[in-house]
Formats: structure tokens, sequence, C-alpha cells
């Protein structure tokens, strides 16, 4: 072929080409594909332990490990993901991922035994870890910088709203059909988010690839790393069941991890080419960010854990009742988040993110302030405004977070802010989780010491409650003890609620401590980055 005939051939192909980069939206859609799918994995699972342990001849307990397996290993791989893609190339990468987490699911949902379950989902941990920060790395480089905003908008749509639909989905599948459906439903997904992958994704040009032959592992911090966050999760996921520090694995898990991540924390800082870069928290930007992220994680998936427990088991809710008293709250943040993204350019990121606090911390005080005359209407309600606050929290933390960070290093970056929401969502659920138990017994213990014979408000009730009883045919004595019965239950009701009330003042008064330091953040609408 010739040069005058290969000229215009080659220019259709690099026309064909250019095409294909300047569609954004569609390189969106498929990686939310997968960052979803994950992000719902964290929580669909919850519900189904019962049916799970039922099933397979385990007990509750026993069955928890279906949910611990998966964080550990999913902490272990987020913080690792950039190293990765720098190894494989980001593309090959995320689809090993996907492919993974795809075939995992599948053997999740086939699983005769727990054992090889919690396998499969170890896998499936291992798999998905590294498809939320490679998922953002590839979002803020396919839009442009002035659409940034849009990018973390789609991210967020995933992050923030599967949290919230994966319980009540959970639920509705294992009621109606089977706990294995939980996971084949993302076989579809992932097959074809594989297929979208190969055909649309591509990796930078400035994108750092290692040389195999030269290629030097640093050991140490992987091992360290891995070790410190596993155990960190068994102690976070195990601690109220092993009663905390009363138990031996609890303190042995946590002097591990301490002494695994402040090790590792070091050895990364000093190390010429760590698997996690730790420096890129010197940036004030980033640091901030990340500790807002982690906040964020912890008020977030404290609430969702919170919510759904308090109506179903003081309310006699359903499991799709309490679904679909939070579902609005996902339908506004579907709503809320692109009218974030287009704020972004306009408004500085730090005063949304200061609204989204105070919004956000208004609906929890709203939930502050519940008994147990609640309604479904006023549920529905403080849970909308908390989450309407959440919109606006996600995109501008993730616009602060990358303002000044140079695009060879947003691999490194999304994995260490994704791993510090995660770790944050395992401590908000370790936290409200103990606080429930020990505010609950603290409560009641001031209420049972005002039911004394010398308490008129007590007798009073207690004849009350004895004449209805005896109303229906009861003897005197048999009403007696039954009204006693039901006076406990009540004090037992009240002494519950006061404990989740307790709880929502804590998260409301997290987000509002966190304005201040808001404060620190440096501008993000004038920036300049090398490599940007």
């Amino acid at each position: 072929m010739s040069a005058d005939v290969a000229a215009p051939a080659i220019a259709r192909l690099e026309l064909t080409g250019a095409a294909r980069e300047i569609s954004p939206w569609a390189i969106a859609l498929t990686v939310m594909l997968g960052t979803f799918m994950e992000v719902l994995d964290t929580s669909v699972a919850n519900v189904a332990l019962p049916h799970i342990a039922g099933n397979l001849g385990a007990t509750v307990d026993e069955s928890t490990w279906v949910l611990t397996s998966y964080l550990v290993s999913n902490a272990i791989v987020l913080p690792l993901a950039g190293w990765f893609s720098t190894l494989f190339g980001r593309k090959r990468f995320y689809m090993i991922c996907v492919g993974l987490f795809t075939v995992s699911s599948f053997l999740c949902g086939f699983a005769p035994s727990l054992g090889l379950l919690v396998v499969f989902r170890t896998l499936q941990g291992i798999g998905g870890g590294a498809m939320q920060p490679i998922s953002q790395a590839i979002l803020v480089e396919s839009f442009p910088r002035h659409k940034q905003g849009m990018a973390m908008a789609v991210y967020g749509m995933g992050v923030v709203t599967a949290p919230i639909i994966g319980p009540t989905l959970g639920g509705w599948l294992t009621d109606n059909y089977s706990w294995r459906w939980i996971f084949l439903i993302n076989i579809p997904v992932g097959l074809l988010s594989m297929m979208l992958s190969g055909w649309l994704l591509r990796d930078p040009h400035y994108l750092e690839r290692k040389n195999l032959r030269n290629l030097r592992i640093d050991y140490m911090g992987l091992g360290l790393i891995a070790v410190g966050l596993g155990f960190l999760e068994v102690m976070l996921d195990k601690g109220q069941r092993e009663d905390w520090f009363s138990s031996h694995l609890i303190v042995a898990s946590a002097v591990i991890a301490c002494v695994c991540l402040v090790g590792a924390f070091l050895w990364e800082w000093r190390d010429s080419d760590p698997v996690v870069t730790v420096k890129l928290l010197r940036d004030r930007n980033f640091g901030i960010a990340t500790l807002a992220m982690f906040l964020l994680g912890f008020v977030l998936y404290g609430s969702t854990m919170l919510l759904p427990v308090l109506l179903q088991t003081l309310l006699g809710y359903t499991a799709l009742m309490s679904g679909l008293a939070l579902s609005p709250a996902g339908v506004a943040n579907l709503v809320l988040l692109p009218v974030v993204g287009k704020l972004i350019p306009k408004v500085q990121a730090r005063w949304l993110v200061i609204f989204g606090l105070v919004v956000s911390a208004a609906g929890l005080f709203q939930m502050a302030g519940f008994n147990t005359q609640l309604d479904f209407r006023t549920a529905m309600m403080a849970r909308l405004v908390q989450s309407a606050g959440l919109s606006f929290l996600f995109v501008p933390l993730n616009t602060i977070a990358f303002s000044y960070i140079a695009k060879e290093r947003v691999n490194r970056a999304t994995g260490m802010i994704n791993l510090a929401r995660n770790i944050g969502g395992s401590c908000g659920i370790a936290m409200v989780t103990t606080m429930l138990a020990r505010r609950a017994q603290f409560h009641q213990n001031i209420l049972v010491s005002h039911l004394t014979p010398y308490d008129f408000a007590y007798r009073e009730m207690l004849s009350g409650a004895a004449r209805m009883t005896m109303a229906h045919g009861t003897t005197a004595s048999l009403a007696s003890r039954q009204a006693q019965g039901m006076l406990y239950g009540l004090v037992q009701r009240e002494s519950a609620m006061m404990a989740f009330v307790d709880n929502f003042w804590l998260l409301g008064v997290t987000f509002l401590a966190l304005i201040p330091v808001m404060l620190m953040v440096k501008s993000t609408t004038h920036r300049r980055v090398a490599g940007r």
C-alpha cells in the first residue's frame, strides 16, 4: 500500500480513536457498573445471615465471617490498587478484578458449605477492593478539569446510594427467592462490565509502568499493610460480640493491628518505591479530605445500620417496609449529586462541604428526637434530610482531595481515600453497635430504679395494667405478674429508643466537629498542578 493511500486510512483510524476518547459518559457508565456492584455487596448480605446460617448448618455468629472475610480482603487490596495498576497496567488490572469478582460471585451463589462460602467471599473481596479506586481514577482522568465535579457526582451515585439500597434488595431477594441470588445477580452485571471495559478503557500515556525484569517488590510494606488491616477489620467486626478488650482475640488483634499499621506507615514514608504513597498526606487538601472521608464513612455506614434496626426491632417493620423508609434518600442522592457536580466550578468546594455537614447534622438531630410513637413519614423525612446533606459532601470532598494531586499520582491517591471511607464505615458500625448495647443497659438501669412501690407513677401504671388484664378474665395474682412483665417490656423498649437517640446525637456532633477543619482547606478554584 502506498503512502498516499495509507495516509487517509491512518487518519480515519486516528479520528475513530479520538471519537472514542471524547466519550467520557460511556466510560463513566462502564466503571460505575463495577463500582455499584462492588459497593452493594458490602451491605447486601447483612440481612441474609440467618438464612445463610440455617441453610448451611451453621450458627448465626459463625455466618458473620461471610461479612468479615469480605471486609478484610477488601480493605487489604484497597490501598494497593495504585501499585498493582502500575505493575499490570490499569485497564488489565481492572478487568482482572471485575473478572475475579464475577467468578467468585458465581462460586458464592453455589457454595455447598459455610467454609467454602467464606473462601469465595474472600476472593470476592480481593477482586472488589481495587475496583473502587481504579474507577475513581479513570473518572478523574476521563473528564476535563471543569467537568470533574460531574465525574465525582457519577461516582458518588454508586458509592453513596448502594449502601442505602443494599439491605432492602438483599431482604427482598432472600424473602422471595433465596439468599444465593444476592450473589448470582452480580454475574450479568459483571459480564457486561467486562465487555464494555475491554472495548472502551485504555491506559493513559503518562501512567507509570513497572519493568517486570527489574521489579523491586516491597515485601515488608505489603506484609505489614495486609496483616495490619486484616486484624483491624477482625477487631472492629468481632469487638462487640466478643465484649471488646475482655476477649483475648480482640486484645491480640488490636495489638497486632496497631504495631503493623504504625510500622507500615513509618516504613512506607521512608521507602523509595512504596506500595502505598503515604507522603501524599503532606498535601493539606488531600490530608483533610482523607480525614473527612473517614468521618463520612463513619456516619454514612453507622446511620445506615441504625435506622433499619430501629424500625424493625422497636416498631415491628418488615425488612421491605424499613427499606421503603430509606429509599427516598437514595432518590434524593440521584437527584442532588448532578446538581452538586454543576456547582463545583462555581462555588468553593469547602463551602459546599460545610453546607452539607450542617444539613446532614440537622437530619441526624431530627432523628435524635425520635420516640416510640415514631411514624413512617417522620422517619422517612429525617433520613431524606440527612441524605440530602450527604449529597453535598462526597463530590466536593473528592474535588478537594485531588485539587493539588498530579495525574501520575491519582491512582495511588484514590486507593488511600477509598480505604479511609471503608475503614471509617467499619469503625462507625462498630461504634454504634457497641453504644446501642451499652447505652441501652445504662438507660435501663436508670429507669428500673424508679420501678419501686414508693414511686406513685409506677403504682398507678401497675394498677392500671393489672385491671386491664383482669378485665379479660385473669386472676388477680396472675394479673399482677403480667402487669409487671408489661411494664418491664416497656422499660426495655424505652431504654433501647434512648440508646438509638444517643447514637444519632453522636453522629450529628461528629459532622459539626468537622466544620472548623474544613475552613483550613486551600482554594480549589484556581489550582496549578504538575501534570494537569
